[in-house]
C-alpha cells in the first residue's frame, strides 16, 4: 500500500535548510517518492502551527522509511538539524 512522508518544519537557518533541500529532492526521487505538497498555503486548524508543510508519496511505508535510513538522505538531514526544528512521520493510506 501506499505511504506518504508528512513533515511539518520551521526553518531556523534558511542557508542550511536549502542546502538540504537541494539533497533531500533527489534522495526522495531515488526511493520511489513523489512530492505531493511542498511549501503551499496551509490553513492550520489545530495544533503547533509550522509554517514549512511538505507530503510525499511513496510506495510503500517500507520505502519512505528506507529511504529516511538510507546514506543519501542522511547527508541531507545533517544540513537540517540545528537549521530547523520538525516533525516527520510516515502514514500508510489506503490507496
Amino acid at each position: 500500500m501506499p505511504a506518504l512522508w508528512i513533515a511539518h518544519v520551521t526553518v531556523t537557518d534558511a542557508d542550511a535548510y536549502g542546502k538540504y533541500a537541494e539533497l533531500a529532492g533527489p534522495a526522495i526521487a531515488k526511493h520511489g517518492g513523489t512530492f505531493v505538497a511542498r511549501g503551499g498555503r496551509f490553513v492550520q486548524l489545530e495544533g503547533n502551527e509550522r509554517p514549512r508543510n511538505v507530503v510525499a508519496k511513496f510506495p510503500s511505508v517500507d520505502a519512505a522509511v528506507e529511504c529516511y535510513h538510507s546514506a543519501e538522505y542522511q547527508e541531507a538531514l545533517s544540513h537540517a538539524r540545528g537549521a530547523s526544528e520538525r516533525e516527520l512521520m510516515v502514514v500508510e493510506t489506503s490507496e
